[in-house]
């Protein structure tokens, strides 16, 4: 499984670094930047028996006057005026999960026969993501959707910061939530009707919203380089907590992320 909150992790992280590449969001960069890095990303799963799970990460990030890339989403800026941004993006939604990676025995406690699942597949999303910076903190705001029939919905997130420069460092304590279509929260933490054919229980959590609190570091050291960390809280809702396929007893989850890439 690829778990979600390591996809925050590292997209949050990548987006970080570019934006200190890039000299200040919402301005044009003089020239296109690269930054190459390399960073791991650490994350308790939501599913019954994935556990704690360590990941390395490569960090590309290519950011030009019109087009970007940024891990493993990118896209074109539509709009770039002061401290305002409107990007058109496409990106990776890596929640897939196997059916072999829920652990057999915590399944069973949640009365689930893991023989009786369906993989549950990564998808692609095509979406519009707008961000203000200035005096009083940075707003980004974004609705994405499926483009592969993997889960048919979409998401829409709203998200605050507010950064401190300590020195060279900057820290960005931030706040923000993510609300889940019908269709995609019922894919990824519902039973599919084949599933429900086969004997499982009829779960469909419906839509949901999700809440998370966090915090980015990044500090330059040696000229091009980038040290960036971050570690974020997130709150399922009890319609998601109840899930059959998430973890007993869970209704939050810890993840965090360090590396270091170098500007070109």
């Amino acid at each position: 499984m690829k778990p979600s909150l390591l996809l925050f992790a590292v997209l949050s992280a990548v987006s970080t670094v570019a934006t200190a590449q890039d000299g200040g969001a919402g301005q044009p960069s003089q020239a296109p930047r690269w930054g190459l890095g390399v960073g791991a990303a650490v994350s308790d799963s939501v599913y019954a028996g994935e556990g704690t799970r360590v990941t390395p990460f490569p960090l590309v990030s290519y950011e030009g006057e019109r087009l970007f890339w940024r891990g493993i989403s990118g896209g074109a800026h539509l709009l770039r005026s002061g401290g305002f941004t409107l990007d058109a993006t496409l990106s990776a939604r890596v929640d897939g999960i196997d059916r072999d990676d829920f652990g057999r025995t915590e399944l069973a406690a949640r009365g689930v026969d893991r023989s009786l699942l369906e993989d549950r597949d990564d998808g692609a999303d095509l979406g519009l993501a707008g961000g203000w910076r200035g005096a009083a903190g940075q707003v980004e705001v974004g609705v994405k959707g499926d483009i592969t029939s993997a889960s048919k919905g979409y998401e829409a997130s709203l998200k605050y910061g507010y950064p401190v420069q300590w020195g060279r460092t900057k820290i960005t304590p931030n706040v923000g939530v993510s609300h889940l279509s019908k269709k995609l929260a019922n894919y990824y933490f519902g039973t599919l009707p084949q599933e429900v054919a086969r004997g499982l229980v009829d779960y469909r959590p419906g839509s949901a919203t999700v809440a998370r609190i966090g915090i980015d570091v990044v500090r330059p050291f040696a000229e091009r380089w980038v040290f960036i960390g971050n570690v974020s809280y997130k709150r399922l809702p009890g319609k998601l907590a109840d899930s059959p396929l998430v973890e007993k007893d869970t209704d939050g989850v810890v993840s965090a992320f360090i590396g270091v890439s170098r500007g070109f």
